[in-house]
């Protein structure tokens, strides 16, 4: 391509030399002036200088040339100093005569010289804080030390019982110029609010309650931990705060296992009285209420009949007061032939017969 071939402002090969590469080819030119020039006195005129005792003539152009390579180096300097690079990550905070100018975005940017002063805030990185213990060996299997900070974790309950509460407070910086300039010390200032958010609440809870909800905890701190630097202005945001551990101090651990224990064997027994309960009642409601069913169909079995044999007297004694005799004989007949297939035996009476009468087989097979 043509622009491969053109020369560059800065030497050959079309590479743009750095700032100190540029300073330092320009103070080897200088010194290769200095070196090759010699003595700018003629050769008739240096015996009349040294005779008449005058300063040589080349002096002043000597120190002419050394402020000029001085002035050229400030020059220099002056412009590398005004320009500035941002990461990707920071934010800068320029300064102008020590008051706030402006917030400078990642890039190359510009300032004035010797008038603004830059300061560089990552706003990336998560800062953390931890309470009760700290981590000696961080990794996938972190070693921690706990001795020695009970006075953060120790905490008294509502219902007057000493807890062990260790955690971790995790935040960025979002505003450059409060986290630089609003709070002296924002790091303190996370510790101190962070710490009596978290008494306050656990001194507003029951031991109990800190231990089975451990969420509620956490999330509480955070809101009212971001609300306090909120209202500091310390240009932090809180990204998380997590409850590393809490359990009862060390001293009454042993005690408070056994409680924990027969506290699970209560939990137990309760849970077995309830198992039994909702096989044994529920088994019994329903046979009461089959029993009741049943004798609900019962009765209403025993109404019908009643009802139904109401109704077959009267229709039968409509008819008997019709016809007396014949109904009376038709109700006997009738009767007879319900009754007689079931007699086995059968004995007449005769109230003028003295002796016995032979037996009459009328069921039984007839004689050969």
């Amino acid at each position: 391509m043509a622009w491969q071939d053109d020369q560059s402002p800065w030497g050959k090969g079309g590479k743009t030399p750095s700032p100190e590469d540029f300073i330092a080819d320009l103070l080897k030119k200088l010194k290769a002036s200095f070196g090759g020039g010699g003595s700018s006195v003629p050769p008739g005129e240096e015996g009349e200088q040294k005779a008449s005792g005058g300063p040589p003539a080349g002096l002043f152009g000597s120190i002419g040339k050394l402020l000029l390579i001085i002035l050229v180096v400030i020059l220099i300097q002056v412009v590398y100093s005004s320009f500035y690079t941002i990461k990707p990550g920071e934010r800068g905070v320029v300064l102008r005569f020590g008051e706030y100018s402006k917030t400078a975005n990642p890039g190359l940017n510009f300032k004035i010289p010797l008038v603004d002063a830059v300061i560089k805030v990552d706003i990336e990185t998560v800062r953390k804080e931890e309470f009760g213990f700290r981590t000696k060996v961080p990794g996938q299997k972190s070693i921690y030390q706990r001795e020695g900070f009970d006075a953060e974790s120790l905490m008294l309950t509502a219902d007057k019982n000493v807890i062990d509460v260790q955690w971790i407070v995790q935040y960025k910086v979002q505003d450059p110029f409060n986290f630089l300039f609003k709070v002296q010390d924002v790091r303190q200032a996370v510790r101190d609010v962070s710490e009596t958010s978290m008494r306050r609440i656990v001194g507003n809870m029951d031991f109990d309650y800190v231990l089975s909800n451990r969420e509620i905890l956490a999330s509480t701190t955070a809101d009212e931990l971001q609300a306090e630097l909120n209202n500091y202005e310390a240009g932090a945001v809180i990204v998380t705060v997590q409850l590393q551990d809490v359990n009862p101090p060390d001293a009454v651990k042993p005690a408070f296992n056994e409680v924990n224990e027969a506290d699970q064997d209560m939990k137990r027994l309760v849970n077995e009285a309830e198992e039994a309960y909702n096989r044994v009642i529920p088994k019994a409601r329903g046979e009461a209420l089959q029993i009741v069913e049943e004798a609900s169909g019962y009765a209403a079995q025993r109404i019908n009949e009643s009802k139904g044999d109401t109704a077959r007297f009267l229709s039968i004694m409509e008819e008997y007061q019709l016809a007396k005799e014949v109904t009376r004989k038709r109700m006997y007949l009738e009767t007879m032939q319900e009754i007689l297939p079931s007699v086995t035996d059968i004995y007449v009476m005769d109230k003028e017969q003295r002796s016995i009468l032979p037996f009459l087989n009328v069921g039984g097979a007839s004689p050969k």
